[in-house]
C-alpha cells in the first residue's frame, strides 16, 4: 500500500500529478484515504470543507522519495459555501488544470447514486476541452444492487461516451485496483514540460 503525506504548499512541477475533483459531498476524500489505506485527506459529514488544493505526496513502500502527487481540488456545487469563496476558486482551478505541465490524469468523480448533475457535466465538458487526460470513477458503488450500478454506469456511457468510467466504492474497496492501474499507467507518460 502506498503512503502519503500532505505537503500543504503548491509544490514544484517535477513528479506526475493526479487530480481528483467533483461536486461537494461525492467521497474524493474517501477515494484518496481508500486508496493510499490510510486517512490523510480529510473527510467531514459537511460538504465543501476542501477550500483550497491539498497536495500529497504518494511513496511506495521501501521507497523513501515520494513517485507521484495527488491534488484533491475544492468540491463544487454546493450551496452553503461563500460565493466569496466559490468564486475566488476558479482563480486557482482553472489555471492549475489548465497549465500545471505535471498533470498526468484528471479523476472526475460521479455519484452513481444521483444522476449525472449540469455542474458534473460542465466539468467533464471543461476537462476535455483542455485535453487532459480524463478518467471518470463512479462513486459509492456499493450502495446500489447489480443492475442498479449496471444502469448507472450505462446512463454514465451515453452521457459520456469519450471517457473510460470505473466504479468504485471506498467502503468495500471495490475498484481500488483497477483505479491504481490507471494512475500508476497515466503517471508512467511523459509529461508536458
Amino acid at each position: 500500500m502506498a503512503a502519503a503525506t500532505d505537503v500543504n504548499r503548491f509544490p514544484p512541477p517535477t513528479l506526475p500529478e493526479i487530480a481528483f475533483l467533483g461536486r461537494s459531498n461525492v467521497g474524493k476524500s474517501s477515494v484518496i484515504n481508500s486508496l493510499l489505506g490510510s486517512k490523510v485527506a480529510r473527510t467531514s459529514s459537511t460538504p465543501g470543507r476542501t477550500q483550497s488544493i491539498n497536495f500529497f505526496e504518494v511513496r511506495w513502500p521501501g521507497k523513501p522519495a515520494p513517485e507521484l502527487i495527488f491534488a484533491d481540488l475544492p468540491g463544487y456545487g454546493y450551496a452553503r459555501v461563500p460565493r466569496s469563496v466559490t468564486s475566488q476558486w476558479a482563480g486557482f482551478i482553472e489555471p492549475y488544470i489548465q497549465d500545471r505541465p505535471t498533470l498526468a490524469l484528471c479523476i472526475a468523480l460521479v455519484d452513481l447514486n444521483v444522476p449525472a448533475q449540469p455542474v458534473d457535466k460542465n466539468l467533464l465538458e471543461f476537462l476535455q476541452a483542455q485535453d487532459r487526460p480524463l478518467l471518470i470513477v463512479g462513486t459509492k458503488s456499493d450502495k446500489l444492487s447489480g443492475n442498479q450500478a449496471r444502469n448507472a454506469l450505462s446512463i454514465l456511457e451515453r452521457e459520456f461516451s469519450r471517457a473510460q468510467i470505473l466504479p468504485f466504492s471506498a467502503k468495500t474497496g471495490a475498484g481500488r485496483e483497477e483505479l491504481w492501474r490507471e494512475i500508476r499507467a497515466a503517471a508512467e507518460q511523459p509529461q508536458r514540460l
